[in-house]
């Protein structure tokens, strides 16, 4: 990692109590249509690229259910990996180099991971 971010000043100013809430409610709400909150994940995986959105070049390769183990490829949102039970962290990694891989052969994209692994 090149810096830390030790110390920031926001600049906030007052609002409208009801439209924040709105706001705030349809932001959720967008979430839980889009987004596998259902399931357990670590998230979006895939990092937006120059040119592409790895999700929707995932989802054009059809690999919207692809498993390995219990990791699985999510159905409402291929840039998210979920746990439909007991994945390991060997079967999310096999999964993520599964997708690179296809991507890259189908595509000529070569997406990145977001997600940092640490360990063997």
């Amino acid at each position: 990692m090149d810096a830390v971010i030790v110390e920031s000043k926001l600049i906030l100013k007052k609002g409208n109590k009801e439209e924040i809430q709105k706001k705030m409610q349809e932001n959720m709400q967008s979430r839980k249509d889009k987004q596998p909150l259902e399931f357990p994940s670590a998230g979006s995986v895939f990092k937006r690229g120059e040119g592409y959105i790895a999700a929707k070049l995932i989802d054009e390769c059809g690999l919207k259910g692809t498993k390995v183990g219990d990791a699985e490829v999510s159905e409402k949102h291929a840039g998210f990996i979920i746990n439909k039970g007991n994945a390991t962290a060997k079967d999310v990694i096999e999964l993520i180099e599964k997708i690179i891989e296809t991507v890259k052969q189908k595509t000529g994209f070569e997406i990145q991971k977001e997600l940092l692994i640490i360990g063997d």
